[in-house]
């Protein structure tokens, strides 16, 4: 093992948590990759709405549906954001020590097994929701709303085109990765 691979390790530790013991390399990989794939469409989302760079073009839509006039401004996308990666961060708590026993900070509870059904049924409620983005995104490809109109609002052309589905095709195995890990986190943990 070299010092580059020990330093990752580190900063994942750092990060995520120490994996829970017995969870298998696949898995914490999984919980890792749910990380990775919510961070390039946040990223995304900065860099055009609030950094303003040429992402995309504003789309002819009436100002009450013009994606880039809400009223959140760079507050909204911001929070949106952060709440979008801390969730991921969250999936991985489904292969981590901190998943299996409440982190001692917290008052009442800290040291104390976490249920099963508290981490399986908001993960799969989440994965159940989280499924709507590969839909969303065949949706988007053809041109369409989820309610399958005619989409029309922001508007990209060659590299923004290229660039939007790179920050955002990686959002649609969210949903599916998370049903896994959530599968494998009620097995083992009923299986102990």
């Amino acid at each position: 093992m070299n010092a580059g691979t020990i330093g990752a390790r580190t900063i994942g530790a750092r990060l995520h948590g120490t994996p829970a013991p017995g969870v298998p390399r696949w898995a914490v990989r999984t919980g890792y990759a749910i990380t990775l794939a919510v961070l390039p469409s946040c990223l995304w989302r900065i860099g055009g709405f609030i950094l303003g760079l040429p992402l995309f073009e504003p789309g002819p839509t009436p100002p009450e549906q013009d994606p880039t006039s809400f009223d959140g401004g760079w507050a909204y996308i911001l929070a949106l954001s952060v709440v979008s990666e801390a969730l991921a961060l969250l999936c991985f708590g489904l292969v981590a020590r901190w998943g299996e026993v409440w982190p001692r900070w917290i008052p009442v509870l800290g040291g104390r097994p976490v249920p099963v059904l508290a981490a399986v049924l908001p993960a799969g409620l989440g994965s159940a929701v989280l499924m709507v983005f590969p839909y969303s995104m065949a949706m988007f490809a053809f041109g369409l709303t989820l309610r399958g109109d005619r989409a029309s609002g922001l508007i990209t052309h060659g590299w923004q085109t290229v660039a939007f589905w790179v920050g955002y095709l990686p959002l649609a195995a969210w949903g599916p990765l998370l049903a896994v890990l959530t599968v494998h986190y009620y097995r083992r943990r009923r299986a102990s």
